[in-house]
Order: structure tokens, then sequence, then C-alpha cells
């Protein structure tokens, strides 16, 4: 697999959005560096259909999230989103969708050995 620096990345990139957690405590400075890591992916390597996974990823998980959270199932100490939910919870979920659509076709471009546009 030719790719590995490049998965690589997008994992070290999402370990190092997770560490920050504990580190940061204003969500309002989380949530901007957040959209730093979104709009770099974005400026550095623009993809088709980048903004739809990012904003199936927002919304969609905005909704399950608030789901959860409202029957109990989990809480989060952090509620600046809705009273509920960390503001930053939504853009972490956008960047992981992202990262997971372009891991997928690097994989499936090495495998298959195709091109992509």
């Amino acid at each position: 697999m030719k790719h590995y620096i490049q998965i690589v990345f997008y994992f070290a990139v999402i370990v190092i959005m997770l560490a920050l957690i504990p580190v940061i405590a204003n969500d309002y400075a989380l949530t901007g560096i957040y959209l730093v890591f979104i709009l770099s992916a974005i400026v550095f390597k623009k993809e088709r259909s980048d903004f739809m996974f990012l904003a199936v990823g927002f919304t969609g998980l905005t909704f399950g999230e608030y789901f959860f959270v409202s029957t109990g199932v989990e809480t989060f100490n952090r509620n600046s989103l809705f009273g509920i939910m960390p503001l930053w919870l939504p853009l972490l979920w956008s960047f992981i969708f992202l990262s997971m659509k372009r891991v997928f076709w690097l994989m499936v471009k090495d495998y298959w050995h195709i091109q992509l546009k």
C-alpha cells in the first residue's frame, strides 16, 4: 500500500484533535482550532464531495448526539451547544467523516489501481 503516509497523517490529525480536548478548556477556542484543521484539509487538498461529507458529518452526528444525550445514553460535562453537548463535537465528527472518505478512496485507488479525478 503506497498511501501509508497519507493514511497515517489523517489518523494523526484525529488523534491530535482528540488530545486537545482535555488541554483546551474553552469550547470556543477548541471550535476555532477544529475549524482551522478542517479548512486546512480543504485548502490543501480539495476533493469532490468534501463539502457533502462535512455537511453529513456535521448535521447527522449533531442530531445523533442530540438524540443520545436527550435520552440519557451519554452525557457531557461541556454543554455549550444546545445546552447538552460541546460546541466542537459536530466539527470533530465532520473531520472524522471527511478523513474516512479520503482514506477509503486512497485504499480503493491502491487496491484496484484506478485513477480518480
